[in-house]
């Protein structure tokens, strides 16, 4: 699933931007809710939830970070 979603944690290169992990968050709830384009009655739903997957893979991100900062 989701194939295509550029991997964001790399350790050696500078980190993910914004908009890289907003953009992976987008392609995620599209493949989730089968929606390209959500209709306006789903559009709050489907934007809301690519805010909060963006936020989450922020918050998981800078959690690995920490972890592979406090293991070297």
């Amino acid at each position: 699933m989701c194939r295509s979603i550029k991997q964001l944690r790399n350790v050696v290169e500078a980190p993910a931007t914004e908009e890289e992990i907003r953009a992976a968050a987008l392609q995620f709830v599209r493949k989730v809710s089968g929606y390209r384009k959500p209709s306006k009655v789903n559009e709050e739903a489907f934007e809301r939830a690519v805010e909060e997957v963006a936020k989450a893979t922020q918050k998981l991100l800078d959690e690995l970070g920490a972890r592979q900062t406090l293991s070297n």
